[in-house]
């Protein structure tokens, strides 16, 4: 994997790059679309390449192995294969998911025992597993096993956190180290910073995974309760140690505002969750602001959901599928806001290659953050 940084924005730290890759290059910024279980809720493969535009798309480890579960990924020839998408993939590591078990799970130094969610079943994940799985599961890029931290919690269990995560990760980069891809694709793997909401401890965690030397860096453990001016100041602190030349990740996050801020502190990639799961409760991210698709003033409104993303269906008719529980109203909303994020990271490219990021940034968050 190469990383190339085509601009850098004179007033701010964001920067305008590529990721090429096996499957093919990444604009950055870049907004990944979450495909939790191999399918990105609603939106076909065809939408997500063609009206959604994406370059790259999320997996998550821990669904995908429980199910459909790695031998019917492998004989498909990797989860590319199986889902028909032939543009790059990510998959995170399943610590995530370790976090939000937190009733069901164990952590130790050998790796994690948890209960599925599906039924009980016991389950035991080491950074070797991880590792393994996500050769078998075959994404492009991998992350390394960490463990996530609630918010708040204090700087001694955050510490002891980190510092857990590190082993993790070292023990992650030897048994990458010694397997290979198994579909004739390059894999890089990514470690993630962690370090809660301690400076201190965020910039040990950075320099860290800075000097691991891999193709790029995650920030993990934000965007999980804690006040946005924290996740900023976290962000900016990693960044500035994490290494100039590689591609920086930042996990889970987030609203419109918190990309471009996010982008203004030079981070390059981001994944989330909102677009598709507000898409099906009828909150509609627009050119024009946000939508509450649900409110009465949209009953007889036939204008465009969006002149750009959407001209082709009417606020009254997507108002009434939402009403509905009609399926096609989760796909049309979810292919909406799908389209704004990646539209949005790829403007937001696009004005730091042109020189006028900052200036752009202020003018297009006062209208897309409006509510209609």
């Amino acid at each position: 994997m190469k990383f190339t940084i085509q601009s850098k924005d004179a007033a701010s730290k964001a920067r305008a790059g590529v990721i090429e890759t096996s499957r093919g290059p990444i604009n950055t910024p870049i907004f990944m679309p979450v495909g939790t279980q191999a399918t990105v809720k609603s939106v076909s493969q065809k939408d997500l390449a063609e009206r959604v535009q994406a370059q790259i798309i999320l997996a998550n480890t821990y669904h995908v192995y429980l199910r459909p579960g790695l031998e019917v990924i492998s004989k498909a020839g990797g989860v590319h294969k199986f889902m028909n998408w032939d543009r790059p993939m990510l998959t995170d590591s399943g610590g995530y998911q370790v976090f939000s078990l937190s009733e069901i799970r164990k952590i130790k130094e050998e790796g994690v025992s948890f209960r599925s969610h599906l039924d009980g079943a016991k389950i035991f994940l080491s950074p070797e597993d991880a590792t393994d799985i996500q050769r078998t599961i075959g994404a492009d890029i991998f992350m390394a096993f960490d463990e996530c931290p609630p918010y708040p919690c204090d700087i001694n269990y955050a510490r002891k956190s980190m510092h857990l995560t590190h082993r993790w990760l070292s023990r992650c980069i030897t048994r990458y180290k010694e397997t290979e891809p198994l579909y004739e694709h390059y894999q890089s793997l990514f470690p993630i910073v962690q370090g809660s909401v301690y400076p201190e401890l965020r910039k040990e965690s950075a320099q860290f995974a800075a000097d691991q030397g891999m193709d790029g860096n995650a920030i993990g453990g934000l965007s999980v309760g804690e006040p946005a001016e924290q996740m900023y100041e976290m962000t900016d602190l990693v960044c500035d140690i994490l290494p100039y030349d590689k591609p920086r990740y930042l996990m889970g996050v987030g609203t419109p505002e918190n990309i471009l801020e996010s982008i203004a502190l030079g981070v390059d990639m981001f994944d989330c969750v909102m677009p598709t799961r507000n898409a099906r409760h009828g909150f509609i991210f627009t050119s024009e602001g946000i939508i509450n698709i649900k409110n009465e003033r949209w009953k007889l409104d036939y204008s465009p959901l969006d002149p750009i993303f959407t001209p082709d269906y009417s606020k009254a008719y997507v108002k009434h599928l939402i009403k509905c529980n009609e399926m096609l109203g989760a796909s049309i909303a979810s292919i909406q806001n799908l389209s704004f994020y990646v539209w949005l990271s790829q403007e937001a490219r696009k004005h730091i290659l042109e020189g006028d990021f900052m200036a752009w940034k202020k003018e297009i968050l006062e209208k897309i953050t409006r509510r209609l």
